[in-house]
């Protein structure tokens, strides 16, 4: 029985959750290739039946990456939280959150070279403003450097007040989105919050999804291992996503096809809006719910896109380079393809984004 009361149950999985990777690797192969399209084409130039289905079905991504973001975080971190080898896991966890942070200024720089002048990239560099496709990664690197220092805490939080944690930090993000002026810092508002003129991912925008991942960490934690309590979890997670999906139906009613078009196009996107944030976390919810459907069986089957989530970091530095870096500013491939080849490009870097994962590892494999 569940008591409101009572504090995160935590006992130890068997083995790594290989569903948590595949789900990771479908949020990443969404972006890879969402990313391509952007990079490579822009969004006006996708006709009416790439933005609808296909480029909205991308979508998903962002808030399948957050929320598997705090489910890797509950799984393999909170045990541990306030425990005596603690200190050591939090450095541990901020030494990759410095790691992640050089990388992002890294991609910056990779990113903008092709587009803007060397006194762009420095301002960027130096946080005047922002980039736009490697952005989440800055995010990520924050959220390393704070977050572990907070895990005791939610690990000592009764039931109820982690349900409510990220409905009262979201409605206080949206409060202070419209209503603070920051001291007159977009720089700061953009990163804790978000800010209409920036591409960025705020801190206490994003964090309730972190949470929610953190709730669905304890679940996996608590369930996965038993079949019958795991199909529970995969219909809660499914009827939370459909109801997701339900709700952005019901405020689009009357006119579908014109709000499917606009979160295709990012609206509601920066700062979070509900119509987007519903169509995004329902879809997210969703794949979730099938990769824990599917487990070890579907991980196997899907190899490459579990490839792809099990080394999530490789995969994003290596498909940034690839799109901007190689095809734009080598090979100047900006508008020069169509954008049935540009998926093709999309789908293509996915798989190469897989090969080159293996190929590290036979590399790190052969040089011990």
């Amino acid at each position: 029985m569940i008591r409101l009361s009572q504090k995160p149950q935590l006992p130890p999985l068997p083995a790594r959750v290989d569903a948590i990777d595949l789900a990771r690797g479908f949020a990443i192969a969404l972006m890879i290739l969402s990313h391509t399209v952007s990079g490579l084409l822009g969004i006006d130039q996708v006709p009416d039946w790439g933005m609808v289905p296909v480029h909205l079905i991308t979508k998903f991504s962002s808030s399948l990456f957050i929320l598997v973001f705090g489910i890797a975080l509950a799984v393999a971190f909170l045990p541990k939280a306030g425990t005596p080898d603690w200190p050591g896991r939090r450095r541990k966890l901020m030494l990759r959150g410095i790691e992640v942070l050089f990388w992002y200024k890294a991609l910056t720089v990779v990113e903008m070279l092709p587009m803007f002048t060397p006194q762009d990239i420095v301002a960027t560099l130096l946080y005047q403003r922002f980039a736009i496709w490697v952005e989440i990664l800055g995010f990520y690197a924050l959220a390393l450097l704070w977050l572990p220092w907070v895990l005791p805490l939610w690990r000592r939080l009764p039931l109820w007040s982690r349900l409510l944690a990220p409905v009262a930090v979201g409605a206080s993000s949206v409060l202070l989105e419209r209503h603070f002026h920051f001291w007159g810092s977009e720089t700061l508002k953009a990163l804790l919050v978000e800010d209409l003129d920036h591409y960025t991912w705020g801190q206490l925008a994003r964090l309730p999804l972190v949470m929610m991942g953190l709730l669905i960490g304890e679940a996996v934690l608590r369930w996965y291992g038993e079949p019958s309590s795991r199909r529970r979890l995969v219909a809660c997670l499914a009827g939370m996503g459909a109801a997701c999906l339900a709700g952005f139906a019901a405020l689009s009613m009357g006119e579908p096809y014109p709000a499917l078009q606009a979160v295709a196009q990012n609206v509601g996107k920066h700062p979070p809006e509900v119509p987007f944030m519903l169509f995004s976390v329902g879809g997210a919810l969703v794949i979730m719910a099938l990769c824990l459907l599917g487990g070890r069986r579907a991980a196997t089957w899907l190899k490459p896109i579990t490839l792809i989530g099990g080394d999530a970091l490789r995969a994003f530095i290596f498909h940034i380079v690839a799109i901007f870096l190689v095809l734009r500013l080598l090979f100047g491939a900006w508008q020069v393809y169509s954008y049935p080849q540009v998926l093709g490009i999309g789908l293509g870097l996915i798989l190469l984004t897989s090969g080159w994962i293996v190929l590290m590892r036979r590399f790190r494999e052969l040089s011990r």
